[in-house]
């Protein structure tokens, strides 16, 4: 048998990096809302008789094969860290072959990495029988994503790929919790435009240094926070309203105040595509993610999804075509030929 995860990637509207903990905690009523994509990043895990685990990783065309999972455990650069660090926490008694892939491009910051971790770790879950709920796979998930980037990581990127749909995620001190937002997926997808920079991003860093100033007590980056967080808030009910003008507005708005959090989380690049897409229909648009690169994402009217593509590939960018991906993680098993 194979053991068949896949899981969709994501983008965010509003109230991002407020699900670092413990940002949230000083914003009572925090929410992060996001919605997943029909990007899909994808685990196959196949048990092997001898102790050898083989790990192939399609997007990246990168390989690397461990004589057994002590030598996995105690190898100190691995090449795929994200799968290795999967392994090493569920500790499969049997050799393996995990191949991955992914449809996010590199940085794109539509959480390909934690969309791929929840399909590595759900597949792995399954195989060792260890019978962990999907809110602890999140767990697991955001803990293991730190241990590689070495860095705080927050809890809204791995909701979309658990669940699909539209989300708001409630922060709060008693807990995280995800609320699913009633849309009509086929009217929201004539609204979506997602475009690729071409330049990677590193969320990590950007996020970390925004946390850090925060922390340190930056009066500038906690006042962005607390209009963020009201952004959020406001955004939600616009979408639960479908007040199409009203996210826009509130997109715009956010995407101001977000980009004052540090230097480089704007580019030229995001700037110019902000601009020329005003021009050609959108209302609203913000980058994903941390920022610095990576995609950035366009709200527009019906009927205007072409002209705003063709102001987007004039401008150098690339557009990911996407519609709203209404389910999460899948787990089947496969018997081999």
């Amino acid at each position: 048998m194979k053991i068949i995860a896949e899981a969709p990637c994501r983008v965010d509207l509003a109230g991002g990096t407020l699900d670092i903990w413990p940002l949230y905690l000083y914003h009572p009523g925090a929410v992060t809302l996001n919605f997943a994509v029909d990007r899909w990043t994808r685990c196959v895990v196949e048990p092997r008789d001898s102790p050898e685990i083989r790990l192939r990783s399609g997007d990246l065309e990168a390989e690397e094969t461990f004589a057994s999972f002590d030598h996995l455990r105690t190898a100190e650069q691995p090449r795929l860290p994200l799968v290795t660090y999967v392994l090493r926490f569920f500790q499969p008694r049997t050799g393996l072959f995990v191949h991955t892939d992914s449809e996010a491009p590199a940085g794109a910051g539509i959480s390909g990495s934690s969309a791929l971790i929840i399909a590595v770790a759900s597949a792995l879950n399954r195989l060792t029988a260890a019978r962990h709920s999907i809110e602890k796979l999140r767990e697991i998930a955001q803990n293991v994503e730190a241990q590689i980037i070495r860095v705080p990581t927050g809890a809204q990127d791995y909701y979309p790929a658990m669940y699909g749909g539209v989300s708001a995620i409630e922060l709060s001190a008693g807990g995280i919790r995800r609320m699913a937002i009633p849309v009509d997926l086929d009217d929201f997808n004539e609204r979506i435009v997602l475009a690729y920079t071409g330049v990677p991003r590193n969320s990590g860093i950007n996020n970390w240094e925004v946390t850090k100033a925060y922390i340190d007590g930056n009066p500038q980056v906690r006042q962005n926070f607390e209009k963020i967080t009201s952004i959020a808030c406001a955004m939600r009910i616009a979408l639960e309203k479908a007040d199409w003008r009203e996210v826009g507005r509130l997109l715009r708005e956010e995407w101001s105040h977000r980009r004052k959090n540090a230097p480089g989380i704007s580019t030229a690049t995001i700037d110019e595509l902000v601009t020329v897409t005003r021009r050609a229909g959108a209302f609203g648009a913000k980058v994903c993610g941390a920022g610095g690169g990576g995609c950035v994402f366009f709200l527009v009217d019906r009927g205007a999804k072409a002209k705003v593509s063709r102001a987007i590939e004039k401008a150098g960018a690339v557009v990911l075509p996407v519609k709203v991906a209404p389910r999460g993680v899948t787990v089947r098993m496969v018997r081999k030929a």
